[in-house]
């Protein structure tokens, strides 16, 4: 087969093949498909620090295959270590600076005939995800697995109020958090991590049992091997990634997120993969495939007694899918060359317990919910399946922050009551810039009781209560949320998918006359700010558009 190294013009070609000589390549080797081992490996992020060991595995693969594997690295961050403090704000922009680091190393070089991609963790895979998409090269997404916990979440969870509340010290916590993350790996819990990576196997970019495939095990290092080459086939057939990634697929894969109660944080990395596949993925998709597909697997955050390495035992996700074929399209084809009803014909049935069956679920709606109103009129999305039944309608006055620090500053000294609403707003993808998560926000906020949170920032995938968040219009593109003021009732009705902000369109109109809307949060940084410049709603899924026009004054 032709290969694109053996395009390019013949001098090219030869200086071309040289250069990778000086590199340890051997000639005769140059002529096989050339493979993209692209690693997000680094010593940071739990998620991660395995992943060089788990590319050399890939790279025998490769080999056995008959192709070339060339690695090379992108960034990687921790949302854990960047949550609660200014470094939050590059996170989200992060998915999209590793996007375009991916297709800048491929593109420069002309070389690469498919890829293998490695990444775990929030904004990493929905990258990775982008740029084969963007590429749309025969690809192949290796995901590094979940740690499996030595302690159940609520004692996690315990010691964090405890510290929190000053009853323990920070090596007391420290001790807990290494009993609750004791190995490389994804963290336990169904937050965005694990989610995009099940996200990436129901799409069909992994080979199956991907997701939560322990990260220590043995028999992850044979799927590594497997995945290697499987990409090498993908390139013999023509497979690209786009023949993977199509509209059906995205439908599986929202299924298969609200089934399982994911991470809120799909609402944005969905819609963005879509984009870069030509495609079109919205709020009222979740919303219309929530109504038809019920909840059936409850982990942590979920449940305080399972976490994802439970849901591996439980059959992963080929059982939960099995049980979802009557709202999936199982004629789709994976990265494998086989059809997803295929591949979970052979799936073990659902134990009742951590997975539970279509006709049996724990709730007959999705995890996740679009809430639409005067607030919200392109839709604010909250974890519906986190939610108290208690607090699943709730009244109260708003108490409005332009920031998160000056909500967490009005926590810790005691002006916030059980029955507030919790405005954060300014913290969208232009107002931040980099729409930061607010999990920090809903731990402290845990201590008070019955208090509400919305925000046009967003939320971990780990944080439960009453947290909507991703509400669009964003207040720094003129949304609505800019004009609430302290005292304001706002009624949420999970139920009826509503969220009223009690206020005539004559006060409305009058404030509007007299404030103008804010630019968003002053900000330093040259590559915040360039995000602010071109970053989309979180509705459109926070992607870049070339040119972002004003916001018209009032």
């Amino acid at each position: 087969m032709e290969t694109s190294i053996n395009k390019l013009p013949p001098y090219q070609r030869a200086i071309a093949k040289g250069h990778l000589g000086s590199c340890g390549a051997a000639y005769r080797d140059l002529n096989r498909p050339i493979i993209a081992v692209v690693n997000s490996w680094n010593e940071i992020v739990p998620g991660h620090c395995h992943l060089r060991g788990l590319a050399g595995h890939v790279k025998e693969g490769i080999l056995a295959a008959g192709g070339f594997p060339l690695e090379f690295n992108t960034i990687a961050i921790c949302d854990g270590i960047a949550q609660g403090h200014e470094g939050m704000k590059y996170v989200l922009p992060s998915r999209e600076l590793i996007a375009d680091s991916v297709e800048t190393m491929i593109r420069a070089h002309g070389i690469f005939d498919g890829m293998v991609m490695l990444a775990s963790c929030d904004k990493i895979v929905p990258a990775m995800l982008m740029a084969a998409g963007r590429l749309n090269l025969p690809t192949v997404l290796l995901t590094g697995g979940p740690m499996i916990n030595r302690i159940a979440p609520a004692e996690s969870k315990k010691a964090r109020q405890k510290f929190i509340k000053g009853e323990i010290d920070e090596q007391a916590l420290f001790d807990v958090t290494v009993e609750y993350y004791p190995t490389a790996g994804v963290c336990p819990f169904l937050g965005t991590a694990n989610t995009m990576c099940v996200v990436a196997e129901a799409l069909g970019m992994t080979l199956p049992g991907s997701s939560t495939l322990p990260a220590t095990s043995a028999e992850r290092q044979e799927l590594a091997r497997k995945t290697g080459a499987t990409a090498v086939e993908l390139v013999k057939k023509g497979v690209s990634a786009r023949d993977i990634l199509t509209q059906d697929a995205f439908e599986n894969a929202i299924a298969v997120v609200l089934a399982m109660g994911g991470s809120l944080n799909t609402v944005l990395h969905l819609p963005a993969i879509a984009h870069e596949c030509g495609l079109a993925v919205t709020y009222q998709d979740f919303d219309r495939v929530s109504r038809i597909t019920p909840l059936i697997t409850r982990v942590t955050p979920n449940s305080q007694e399972y976490t994802v390495a439970d849901l591996h035992e439980a059959g992963g996700l080929n059982t939960i899918m099995n049980e979802l074929k009557p709202v999936l399209h199982t004629d789709v084809v994976t990265v494998t060359g086989r059809t997803l009803a295929a591949i979970i014909a052979t799936a073990s049935q659902a134990d009742g317990k951590v997975v539970r069956s279509f006709e049996q679920p724990f709730s007959s709606e999705g995890g996740l919910a679009v809430l639409a109103g005067n607030l919200a009129p392109e839709g604010a999305i909250v974890k519906s399946s986190a939610v108290p039944e208690d607090l699943r309608v709730f009244q109260g006055p708003a108490k409005v922050f332009d920031a998160e620090e000056e909500c967490m500053a009005a926590i810790e000294t005691g002006k916030i009551q059980s029955g507030d609403v919790l405005v954060i707003r300014y913290e969208g993808p232009v107002g931040g810039p980099g729409m930061r998560e607010m999990h920090r926000i809903t731990e402290v906020a845990a201590q008070i009781g019955r208090v509400a949170i919305i925000t046009d920032g967003r939320f971990s995938g780990a944080s439960a209560g009453l947290s909507i968040g991703y509400l669009s219009p964003e207040a720094a593109e003129g949304g609505p949320i800019a004009w609430v003021e302290d005292g304001d009732l706002i009624t949420i009705d999970i139920d009826k998918r509503t969220i009223q902000w009690h206020v005539t369109e004559q006060e409305l109109a009058a404030r509007q006359t007299k404030q103008k809307v804010q630019g968003g949060q002053e900000c330093e940084s040259l590559l915040l700010n360039l995000y602010r410049q071109h970053a989309t709603s979180s509705a459109q899924g926070a992607v870049r558009r070339l040119t972002r026009p004003e916001v018209e004054e009032r």
